[in-house]
């Protein structure tokens, strides 16, 4: 997966004048370690960070999110986490709103707009300004639907999109019923698959784009995916989660189509021992991994980095990745200090 780069640019310290603002995209599965490394990335080219994952927007899901909070993020000003209650709704199309908003806002402050998340659509949308068509509604197919979900399981409501759009049945989480019912309905009324309509999105942007990938191993993936959660237990999931599902949030909200929470209904419910229900979690993880590597792989213009570098070697690449996309000369990136002052025999 990983691609050869050209050689860098001189080090003229002239930069090509440009018409598109630029835009900086970190992404990657859940655990491979972008957090940490947006972090350096934004201190060494003076970004602000806009989150690009679909579930940080919501306040009081701190641990089952992984979100980073005010004491870590190092006066890096990070935008679009707890911006929403959980009861409400938040989508691709608000999150591209919000992105190019902010974007046209950091770069008027002569700052880089700086996109972390591993939201592969919400990311997309906004790297090549996406149009999202209306496809109308019928609420009565929609009925029908869920009560299909909640008579024969998310198994069999997610085969019945597997028979119309496998594209985006693969996609798509068995759980996310939200999302899989509006990708039948989108089928039911336009007789075109939903997996169709993004295909035929325009792949050109707007931005003088660069987007870094994070790889690793996979197996080691899940074995960070796997530690993680433990952590994630330690700091008290299983509370946070508890207190969420509490407040009566409908089953089909979009703050409870991600994982962290639902997973630990049944075990609320008396159905499933505690380590039954961190288990699922566990799988459902990373069975999302999959899905986030598989989304990523179909999209263009990303470099990949290896996580497993050394932080010294990590950056390097990084800086060679943004000095050939943005054009910055050698003397820009040398004038850069990594935040945590490893040398290179670290």
């Amino acid at each position: 997966m990983t691609e050869q780069h050209e050689a860098l640019p001189s080090t003229s310290l002239h930069r090509k004048e440009q018409t598109k603002p630029k835009l900086l995209v970190l992404i990657g599965p859940t655990a491979v370690g972008k957090t940490q490394l947006s972090l350096d990335i934004a201190k060494a080219y003076n970004c602000e960070i806009i989150s690009g994952d679909s579930m940080q927007v919501y306040r009081g899901m701190d641990i089952g999110t992984a979100k980073i909070m005010l004491e870590e993020r190092q006066g890096i000003v990070h935008h679009l986490i707890d911006i929403r209650e959980p009861e409400e709704p938040y989508s691709s199309a608000d999150f591209q709103e919000e992105c190019r908003r902010l974007i046209a806002d950091i770069t008027a402050r002569g700052k880089i707009p700086f996109i972390v998340g591993g939201t592969g659509l919400y990311i997309e949308s906004v790297c090549y300004a996406y149009e999202f068509a209306e496809n109308g509604s019928d609420p009565e197919f929609r009925l029908a639907m869920e009560q299909f979900a909640d008579e024969h399981g998310a198994e069999a409501l997610h085969a019945k999109l597997v028979e119309v759009d496998p594209a985006s049945a693969e996609r798509l989480h068995p759980n996310d019923r939200r999302r899989i019912i509006r990708a039948l309905e989108i089928f039911r009324l336009t007789g075109e698959r939903m997996s169709e309509q993004l295909s035929r999105q325009s792949k050109t942007s707007p931005y003088e784009l660069c987007i870094i990938g994070l790889e690793m191993d996979r197996q080691r993936l899940y074995d960070r995916i796997n530690r993680r959660i433990d952590l994630m237990m330690e700091q008290g999931l299983e509370e946070e989660a508890r207190g969420i599902l509490a407040r009566g949030i409908p089953s089909d909200a979009v703050s409870l189509q991600g994982l962290g929470y639902k997973e630990f209904i049944p075990y609320f419910a008396g159905q499933c021992t505690l380590e039954e229900a961190v288990e699922t979690l566990k799988r459902d993880t990373r069975r999302f991994a999959k899905r986030q590597l598989s989304w990523f792989r179909h999209m263009k213009d990303i470099d990949w980095v290896d996580a497993e570098l050394n932080l010294y070697n990590k950056m390097a690449a990084v800086h060679g990745i943004i000095a050939g996309k943005f054009l910055l000369s050698l003397e820009y990136i040398s004038n850069q200090s990594f935040s945590t002052g490893v040398t290179a025999n670290e």
